[in-house]
């Protein structure tokens, strides 16, 4: 036999191999495809980010009601669908979880801000202060009949207990005092995902240690978290309030809520906080933290006055007795935070004017004019205290989750573009993060710090809740001067198996709903 001869033996025999394997997985794949003969939404062609780091593929995904029912290619030439969604060339991934937001769901429901930029579910009640209600339950059940564009999950605010309860700004509370806190922290608790402490403001900055671990043991009994504004975010005692919630976390899960370092500088000051974090860890403390991604915070302006002039009563007691000293304290406080023209007031009738600018209208130095003319409560604004360099690298660490500390009404960039910027900046234009670390930052790791069991992938049985988009379109128009610009570039975004907004056109009817813990 010639050699030309057995060649083409061999070839027709490996033909005749690849065709019996390729019958047989085909009979495999039949047998093992569920037996699925309708479907109400099939996103077919996307290139599939699951969640995880792992790389991209494409396959499609089927949807019933608000579940994912496959993900794969169904051959069931017969499969009725009710809806496709061609996402060739683009990109599919869980919808975005905002870790800490604000708003009040009964004024705003459609939040379309958040759904703009891609986020499907956000976590209200924060820095200690949540609806002021002792009947949480019938507010939440009111909170679900309306009109909601995202997932909401509540936590309950300590320093919303501690007006309920009658402490208010009270110190040193007795143990009657604290039975009552615990009481009724532990009743809330049922209907929330844990415990939020603001404890730069009031009144959460007058909680002693013994009261915050004591409140720490109450949540860890229902194994839920604690979800903390520190005590001070400047960068000579940020250590120091991170050790204090991590002393916390010896009963229950602690994280540190937009982790920033006023005035702070440079990638080895950051490599020195996060050290911190990991130190703490691997004692056993489950310690975790967010960021949003600019360099200016936002809050009220009592965040420059002292703790003894931050209330009303407080306040008319400072300039009466105290003045000198009260304006001796804004003037450094301010000047550290770099300066009148670092902070930007956000409220009527000052609004997009600088400290410095609206100080100047009135003729008189700038802590005159907030003592004389706003007063602690008088105003909100935009503070660029916070380090490029710092934060980035905060941002790249795997263990810093994203928020927007932001919201729908409020004058800062971030309620509108945060999670939008995280890709245009950070993935697309800088390349600090790759995509799929991106959104895994922004999703499955989100929900594993909330303990969320359905939703941060995309997974079989886990909920629909989907985004469907061209990175390198994602755009966040909002800034400072017109921060309530809507994101673009999430074409489709789908909430529990509905799609809510279609290229930019918000449905009538929405499909969010109050997740509850289980």
């Amino acid at each position: 036999m010639k050699n030309n001869d057995l060649l083409l033996m061999f070839i027709v025999f490996l033909l005749l191999l690849y065709s019996c394997e390729d019958r047989k997985s085909k009979e495999e794949a039949k047998i093992s495809e569920p037996n699925i003969t309708s479907v109400d939404i099939a996103i077919i062609n996307g290139n599939i980010l699951d969640g995880t780091i792992k790389e991209a593929y494409k396959t499609n995904i089927y949807i019933n009601d608000d579940t994912i029912s496959y993900i794969g290619n169904l051959t069931n030439p017969d499969l009725k669908i009710g809806k496709t969604i061609d996402a060739d060339g683009k990109f599919v991934s869980p919808g975005f979880i905002d870790l800490h937001a604000h708003g009040n769901p009964l004024n705003t429901p459609d939040f379309e801000n958040f759904l703009a930029m891609g986020v499907t579910t956000i976590v209200l009640g924060q820095d200690g202060s949540s609806k002021r209600v002792t009947d949480l339950k019938t507010y939440l059940d009111e909170v679900n009949k309306q009109n909601l564009g995202v997932n909401i999950i509540e936590f309950v605010g300590h320093g919303t207990l501690r007006g309920h309860t009658g402490i208010g700004t009270k110190a040193k509370i007795n143990s009657v005092e604290l039975d009552s806190l615990k009481s009724l922290l532990r009743k809330q608790l049922q209907y929330t995902y844990g415990l939020s402490t603001g404890l730069e403001y009031a009144p959460g900055l007058y909680a002693e240690e013994s009261e915050l671990l004591a409140l720490a043991e109450v949540v860890g009994e229902q194994d839920k978290m604690i979800m903390s504004h520190m005590r001070n975010e400047d960068d000579d005692a940020v250590i120091k309030s991170i050790k204090e919630l991590s002393a916390q976390g010896k009963y229950a899960r602690v994280h540190i809520a937009h982790l920033k370092s006023v005035y702070g500088k440079g990638a080895e000051r950051a490599n020195q906080i996060l050290d911190t974090i990991k130190h703490i860890r691997k004692s056993g403390v489950q310690l975790t933290a967010d960021l949003y991604p600019y360099m200016a915070s936002y809050t009220g302006i009592s965040i420059v006055f002292p703790d003894w002039s931050k209330t009303s009563k407080q306040f008319e007691i400072a300039k009466r007795d105290r003045r000198k000293e009260l304006e001796t304290f804004i003037r450094n406080k301010v000047n550290l935070r770099n300066g009148p023209e670092a902070t930007l007031l956000g409220s009527s009738p000052y609004t997009g004017k600088t400290l410095a600018e609206a100080a100047k209208e009135k003729n008189k130095p700038f802590e005159k004019f907030l003592i004389e003319d706003l007063g602690p409560q008088g105003s909100s604004a935009a503070y660029f205290v916070m380090d490029k360099e710092l934060q980035e690298t905060l941002l790249k660490d795997a263990l810093i989750g994203v928020c927007s500390d932001g919201s729908k009404t409020g004058h800062h960039p971030r309620g509108h573009g945060t999670f939008a910027k995280i890709i245009e900046t950070y993935v697309v234009q800088d390349s600090i993060l790759t995509l799929e670390q991106a959104v895994q930052k922004m999703t499955s790791y989100a929900a594993e710090i909330l303990h969320l069991k359905d939703r941060g992938l995309l997974k079989k049985g886990y909920k629909a809740d989907i985004i469907i988009f061209n990175p390198e379109n994602v755009k966040a128009p909002a800034d400072y001067v017109n921060p309530h610009q809507l994101s673009k570039g999430f074409d489709k975004v789908l909430v529990n198996g509905k799609l809510v907004r279609d290229n930019e056109r918000l449905a009538t009817e929405l499909n969010g709903k109050v997740l509850l813990p289980d």
